[in-house]
């Protein structure tokens, strides 16, 4: 049994005691989760069962509508279902920890997911259930607790955040690299780009993927503080196409945006197959930005649970910007706000702070095939919906689609004409 003292969705402590008369001593509201009620002045939940176990084991769930959303593990109590169980089920990736699918990347395919298959990807549904937590707790409080009691809230922020892993389509590239690509483009008849090659190598034009004046303008105005993330493999290989490190050409660059924001680090493919490799690389964009690195994405958003999220650790990373998927937007934890990871193998809670994004612009053209005008469309009902629950937008752009490359032509427009709608909505 637990006994929920005080209020966290008022901005109160909340303590948790299974002592029955510390319980009855309290004051202020109380939330018995327990299997059996023990007051009428009391919010009580009778428990579904998961928080109780241990281990890890497939089960059915059964879903069922609730005041417009879906919901799960149907209990008994002031609340049709448990909602600590069902957000802990969701926040741990429970599922994710169980057999299941891979994509052609090795990451855990979105279609295994309950939120995927029910329907509610594109919904942070946790932040719904807890609007009606509260009300639910409101209600059963009003006559012992002033309106004013209820008033905390946490503000919508919006969270840009790029990832730089081809810093440049031309140019600082080893000459086997350039030279080979400039021979595919011969051989494949893409003379305009042969052509386009020739003259940013010659200086004769801007590197179409050197967008980062641009994006440097787009934020000024507002004083908005971006995330970047930048790879620094020390190798080129098949997934980690980004310029070496040892280029003064991505030293300058990474140094440029040390001075005006806060970087993280963009793990390589590699390093997913080789541990060691995470904090070598963190090494290195400490020692050239002069920062301290603590925040992390993975490249591709490959990552399995939990060996990568222990292994970032290891590296002392302490927040992590993955969470999501790599093949659809959406939200992966079905919640709009950072969340302390959870791992169920150990039974422990980590120190690790998981930062939810919902929209990345390489879904919405590799994976979702949409036009730019329908990627501003999801991205505005992104916006919509996570300042609806007084969320945390987190969104993903790379300076790839953000320069001139013709293949992207359109996507700089959607970007501006969204970024400033939310900095001016």
């Amino acid at each position: 049994m637990a006994y929920f003292l005080g209020q966290n969705l008022t901005g109160e402590p909340l303590s948790v005691t299974d002592n029955v008369i510390q319980y009855f001593d309290h004051p202020g509201p109380r939330i018995n989760y327990s299997n059996e009620p023990l007051s009428q002045q009391e919010f009580w939940i009778k428990p579904q069962g998961l928080l109780h176990e241990a281990g890890i084991r497939q089960f059915s769930i059964e879903c069922f509508e609730y005041n417009g959303n879906i919901a799960f593990f149907r209990t008994e109590g002031d609340f049709p279902f448990d909602i600590l169980a069902a957000s802990f089920f969701l926040l741990s990736r429970y599922e994710e920890y169980l057999p299941h699918t891979k994509d052609t990347y090795g990451r855990y395919a979105h279609e295994n997911s309950l939120a995927y298959k029910v329907g509610f990807l594109n919904k942070p549904l946790i932040n719904y259930w807890l609007i009606e937590f509260k009300k639910s707790l409101q209600l059963k409080f009003t006559s012992q607790t002033p309106d004013s009691f209820w008033d905390h809230h946490s503000p919508f922020t919006f969270l840009p955040t790029y990832d730089i892993d081809e810093a440049y389509s031309y140019k600082y590239k080893q000459w086997w690299r350039s030279a080979g690509a400039a021979i595919k483009d011969i051989l494949s008849g893409k003379w305009n780009r042969f052509r386009e090659r020739r003259r940013v190598l010659n200086g004769k034009s801007a590197d179409p993927f050197d967008s980062y004046a641009w994006i440097n303008d787009l934020h000024r105005p507002f004083k908005i503080h971006p995330l970047y993330f930048f790879l620094v493999a020390e190798k080129t290989k098949k997934y980690d196409r980004n310029i070496l490190p040892s280029e003064a050409a991505l030293q300058t660059l990474i140094r440029d945006h040390a001075e005006k924001y806060d970087l993280g680090i963009h793990p390589s493919w590699q390093s997913g197959d080789d541990q060691s490799l995470v904090k070598k690389e963190i090494q290195t964009l400490e020692k050239i930005s002069k920062q301290k690195i603590t925040a992390s994405r993975q490249h591709f958003i490959r990552f399995t649970l939990p060996q990568t999220y222990w292994q970032l650790i290891g590296a002392g990373i302490k927040e992590d910007f993955s969470m999501g998927y790599g093949s659809i937007n959406g939200f992966r934890a079905s919640v709009a706000s950072p969340f302390y990871w959870y791992d169920l193998e150990k039974e422990e809670q980590t120190y690790l702070l998981l930062y939810p994004f919902c929209y990345m612009e390489a879904n919405s053209f590799f994976e979702q095939k949409q036009t730019p005008q329908q990627a501003l469309e999801e991205m505005l009902q992104y916006y919509q919906t996570v300042k609806s629950v007084n969320g945390t937008l987190i969104t993903i752009w790379h300076n790839t689609f953000l320069g001139t490359d013709e293949l992207y032509k359109g996507w700089r427009d959607a970007y501006y004409q969204f970024f400033n709608h939310v900095m001016k909505g």
